[in-house]
């Protein structure tokens, strides 16, 4: 099997970051997101991948090539930012296995692939949402796929879909592919790969879906956080620091210097950081920021940042109210 990975996207909602970096590299829980999906993958027993990839390729082509050399890596170039069907369509000439398995690289998720494998049924990932409208959904009947709808106004499904596409007979998804880009069919101005499956299903394919509980989003500040804290509740190793409080979960990579501090709790410190005099939860600070005499909460740190603050010295009277801004 084959994974297909796009990777192309700018990360708009994840600015100033994505200027310099690619949103897939962003460190979440101590290792960039690709790195937690390429490491499921091979969990999976997955070990060819094609990556589309577009702002800042090289940089993601070569963390894939340094980090893990035993995955059989395509990187295949999107010029065009024309939507997720067309990213499949131009990875199609590396479809060298009938089965593949296509999954969005801002995508962190937590979920039992071997049954979806073995049962050789095209499926697609869905979770319950309260607001579908943000998502592509499938409207299901009698088990099977019927309809899908990108972004619907009007609800039409609560199951949206999370990113997670396995398809038997690749072959297929290319026919359907091919004809989306000939006769240019866009919804919302793009090229969509659930129109693409539209098509599928319209000639006969049959589609099921799969539940998938964990899935977590890291295309925004926000979600990036809370990825981070379930990436640490499930794995974060327990660390003793002379002269700092570590409250669990955190992670504190190996070369990072930490003194005189309070981490945690869900706080990742990477790679060559220097942390002194602070207090940080619930934050990411990235490879070789230098962080000083500060209080950072839900914070998002870039590489090579610097932060310092200063202590105030106060001689206040009694009933007296302080704000500091």
């Amino acid at each position: 099997m084959r994974a297909i990975i796009p990777v192309a996207g700018f990360g708009s909602r994840l600015k100033p970051h994505t200027y310099s970096i690619p949103k897939v590299l962003l460190n979440v829980g101590g290792k960039p997101i690709i790195g937690h999906i390429i490491e499921k993958l091979i969990h999976e027993g997955i070990y060819k991948a094609t990556f589309i990839i577009g702002h800042l390729g090289e940089m993601i082509k070569d963390y894939i090539s340094k980090t893990y050399p035993d995955l059989q890596a395509d990187f295949v170039e999107q010029k065009e930012m024309l939507g997720l069907g067309h990213a499949i369509y131009v990875s199609t000439p590396t479809f060298d296995e009938k089965e593949i398995f296509i999954i969005l690289g801002d995508t962190v998720f937590d979920v039992q692939l071997t049954e979806v494998f073995k049962n050789k049924q095209s499926a697609l990932g869905v979770k319950m949402v309260e607001d579908p409208s943000r998502f592509g959904v499938a409207v299901v009947e009698n088990g099977f796929i019927t309809k899908l709808v990108e972004k619907p106004k009007t609800p039409v499904s609560k199951l949206a879909l999370v990113g997670l596409y396995y398809i038997s007979d690749a072959g297929k998804l290319v026919k359907a592919l091919n004809e989306l880009v000939e006769k240019d069919i866009r919804t919302k101005g793009e090229l969509q790969l659930t129109d693409a499956l539209q098509i599928m299903i319209e000639s006969g394919e049959k589609l099921k879906t799969f539940p998938v509980e964990g899935w977590y989003d890291c295309g925004k500040p926000e979600t990036l956080l809370t990825t981070n804290q379930h990436i640490l509740e499930q794995d974060h190793i327990h660390i003793d620091l002379k002269t700092v409080l570590i409250n669990q979960p955190v992670y504190i990579a190996p070369s990072a210097i930490v003194s005189n501090s309070v981490i945690g709790p869900f706080t990742t410190i990477s790679e060559g950081c220097v942390i002194k005099d602070s207090v940080i939860r619930n934050s990411i600070i990235g490879d070789n920021a230098r962080v000083e005499k500060a209080m950072l909460e839900a914070s998002i740190i870039g590489n090579s940042a610097t932060v310092k603050g200063n202590y105030q010295r106060l001689n206040a009277g009694d009933s007296s109210e302080i704000e500091f801004n």
